[in-house]
């Protein structure tokens, strides 16, 4: 592993912290980015290939993400090394070896990510009481199961097809990781009247440019069923979804998914960025010459976050519902004016509004 040298300014990272422990196997990173606006909150993912570099990137995006919705809140993310389909037993023991190593560190409050889900975050409300994305049954408001971020994900994209001249009723979408973001996704814009016509998850996906039944997908994977289950449209490989011609097109799995190697390959109108970091800057740019308009991860995906936040703080699922629709919507019109205003990217007028907001923060803080 190296040390992201190029991810360090100003603004961060205030803190790098890796772990191992060798009773228990884990190996573990955590990046605290920022916490003038107060402690961070960020996921945490497990995954086998998982390094420095993408914990300190993805920090940094919920440093953005979370000054973005006005969240009292700072950015930062954790990384277990791990299979996240381990037997439940091995995953319980890895993840509360985890919450026992980060128990002091009060800066960090940690939530579900990739890998993760609301049944890892009760075991780390029992160990260090101090998350977010808990089950309902411990007072949480379980982001996986009502949606959150796809649900935010809806929003900023019905406020984007103002700026395409694009009718949600009837707009074509693609969705690239069929998880729990791209399943909420599919059926908030599939209640708007949007069209799915291609989805894919780790083993491959369908297409159906008269659309696929987004009930249907939903039923097979609530029981643990792969998208190639489907019994309608066409059988892809999951790179090949990139190639789905669409309205929309949503990468909601790993970060860098859209390259300057494939990005000739997309042909749509937006590209909804449901995953953190899917893409490269080259790519975005290339993308937003041809015409493309993009929503970028931190303003479009913070429905999670947002939802966090909220039940940080004590209160209900309404709320957290309320709050997403009215910041997630002011934020993306307030990005894509913006950029439209100055004529810069979307990318670059976002991070120009998170980041005014991360140095006001920081000028409110003692220097020593």
């Amino acid at each position: 592993m190296t040390e992201p040298f190029a991810l360090r300014d100003e603004m961060g990272p205030e803190k790098i912290i890796h772990f191992h422990d060798p009773s228990t196997g884990l190996q573990a990173i955590l990046v605290i980015d920022n916490i003038a606006a107060g402690p961070a909150i960020g996921g945490c993912r497990m995954a086998v290939d998982v390094s420095l570099d993408e914990c300190a990137r993805l920090a940094r995006a919920m440093t953005l993400k979370n000054a973005a919705a006005g969240l009292p809140h700072g950015g930062g993310k954790s990384v277990i090394v791990g299979d996240p389909k381990m037997p439940i037993a091995d995953k319980e023991k890895l993840v509360r070896s985890f919450a026992h190593a980060i128990k002091d560190l009060t800066d960090y409050i940690v939530g579900p990510d990739m890998g993760t889900d609301e049944t890892c975050m009760a075991w780390c409300h029992d160990v260090i009481g101090r998350c977010v994305g808990m089950p309902r049954a411990i007072g949480g408001i379980p982001l996986d199961e009502i949606g959150a971020t796809g649900y935010g994900l809806s929003v900023a994209i019905e406020v984007a097809t103002d700026y395409c001249d694009l009718d949600l009723k009837g707009a074509t979408f693609a969705i690239q990781g069929f998880g729990s973001v791209g399943i909420h996704t599919a059926r908030f814009l599939a209640a708007k009247g949007a069209v799915l016509v291609g989805a894919v998850d780790i083993h491959g996906g369908k297409v159906d440019p008269n659309g696929l039944d987004v009930d249907a997908l939903m039923a097979i994977k609530g029981v643990g069923g792969r998208v190639l289950d489907l019994d309608q449209g066409r059988s892809i490989e999951r790179d090949a979804i990139i190639d789905v011609e669409c309205d929309i097109w949503v990468p909601a799995a790993r970060p860098d998914v859209i390259t300057m190697d494939n990005v000739h390959r997309l042909n749509t109108k937006i590209v909804a960025q449901g995953a953190n970091i899917p893409a490269s800057a080259e790519a975005e740019l290339e993308l937003e010459k041809r015409g493309t308009l993009i929503l970028p991860d931190f303003i479009a995906n913070a429905g999670g976050v947002i939802c966090g936040a909220v039940e940080y703080l004590g209160s209900g699922e309404y709320q957290a519902m309320s709050m997403i629709a009215e910041k997630i919507s002011a934020n993306t019109r307030n990005v894509l004016e913006s950029a439209k205003r100055d004529g810069v990217s979307s990318r670059q007028a976002a991070v120009t509004i998170a980041n005014d907001r991360v140095r006001r923060a920081m000028s409110y803080r003692k220097t020593h």
